[in-house]
C-alpha cells in the first residue's frame, strides 16, 4: 500500500506557496500526494514534479471535465473532439508531473444532466476516448483511474456494477476504476460487496468519509472498507480526500459551504495513522 493524499484541501492549483505543507506531509509519513489538474501548462507540472522528487514524495493526479462544450461523451462531435483535446492536456500535464495514475471523473461534466442515464452512444463515445487516453497511460508507464460519482453529481457513472461494466467496455490494461468510499456510501447497498465486484479493475481507492471530514470521525464502516480491499490483493495507492470551504470552485461542485476538519495538521496527522491501523487491522 502507498498512502496518499488529494491536494484539493490545499488548493486547485498546487504553487510555491504549498510546499511548507508537502514538507509536512512528508515528515508524516505519507507516501505520495494527489495533485489536481485543473489548469495551467505542462511546465507548471514539470516544475512541480522536480518539487516532490526534492520533497521524497511521488504523486498520482486528479481531473475533472470542466464543461459540456468539451465533453468527451457528447453527440456533437466539436464537443466530443474538444473533450478529447482537454484529456490529452491533462495527459500531458500528468506525464510532465511524473504521475502514476491520472484518474477522477474524466467521463462527463460534474452537475451536467441529460435527464436519463448515459445512453449505449454515450457509454461507446466515452470507451473510445478513455481506450485512447488509456493508451497514452501506458506508453508512459502510467494508469487511468476513472471515478464514479453519486446521481447528484453525474449520470454517466454511479454504481461499482456501472463502472466494472464500463471498465469490461474500454478493455484495456491501463484502464481502472477509482473507488471513492464517500460516493459509494450513497450509492451502494454494501461496500464489501460493491468493492469484491470491482476486484482487479481497481486503479486507486479514495478515502473519503460520509461528510467529506477526517475519516473515522463519520459513519462508513472502514474496518469492513479495508477489509474487502485487502481481500482483492490491492496493494497500491490508498489516498486520503477530505475537502474544506476554502476552494470557492470546488465548493461549487461539491456542495461544501463550511469547514470539515479543524486544521491541516490535524487533518493530516490523525488522517495517515487512521488508514494505516485500518490497513493493518484488516491483514488477513
Amino acid at each position: 500500500m502507498q498512502v496518499g493524499i488529494n491536494l484539493l484541501c490545499l488548493s486547485g492549483f498546487i504553487e510555491a506557496e504549498h510546499l511548507d505543507h508537502l514538507h509536512r506531509l512528508k515528515d508524516l509519513g505519507y507516501d505520495g500526494v494527489e495533485v489536481p489538474v485543473l489548469r495551467g501548462a505542462p511546465a507548471h507540472y514539470k516544475w512541480l514534479g522536480r518539487e516532490l522528487d526534492r520533497i521524497g514524495l511521488r504523486r498520482t493526479s486528479t481531473s475533472v471535465i470542466p464543461s459540456a462544450l468539451a465533453n468527451p461523451v457528447s453527440s456533437d462531435p466539436a464537443e466530443r473532439q474538444a473533450g478529447r483535446q482537454h484529456l490529452d492536456w491533462a495527459m500531458d500535464c500528468a506525464i510532465a508531473l511524473g504521475s502514476e495514475s491520472l484518474g477522477g471523473p474524466v467521463h462527463a461534466p460534474i452537475g451536467h444532466f441529460t435527464g436519463q442515464g448515459a445512453t449505449a452512444d454515450e457509454l461507446n463515445h466515452g470507451a473510445e476516448a478513455h481506450r485512447a487516453l488509456a493508451e497514452r497511460a501506458q506508453a508512459n508507464g502510467m494508469i487511468i483511474s476513472l471515478e464514479p460519482l453519486n446521481r447528484f453529481e453525474t449520470y454517466f457513472l454511479n454504481t461499482t456494477e456501472q463502472a466494472a461494466a464500463y471498465a469490461e467496455r474500454v478493455d484495456h490494461p491501463a484502464f481502472r476504476i477509482m473507488y471513492d468510499t464517500f460516493h459509494a456510501h450513497i450509492e451502494e447497498q454494501s461496500q464489501p460487496r460493491a468493492i469484491a465486484r470491482l476486484g482487479k479493475h481497481l486503479g486507486v481507492l479514495h478515502v473519503s468519509e460520509n461528510d467529506r471530514g477526517i475519516p473515522g470521525r463519520g459513519q462508513i464502516d472502514f474496518a469492513a472498507v479495508f477489509a474487502a480491499i485487502r481481500a482483492t490483493g490491492h496493494d497500491g495507492w490508498v489516498t486520503l480526500e477530505a475537502f474544506g470551504a476554502g476552494l470557492p470552485e470546488l465548493a461549487a461542485a461539491t456542495r461544501v459551504w463550511r469547514p470539515l476538519f479543524p486544521d491541516f495538521e490535524t487533518l493530516f496527522a490523525e488522517s495517515i495513522l487512521f488508514l494505516r491501523q485500518q490497513w493493518a487491522d484488516a491483514a488477513p
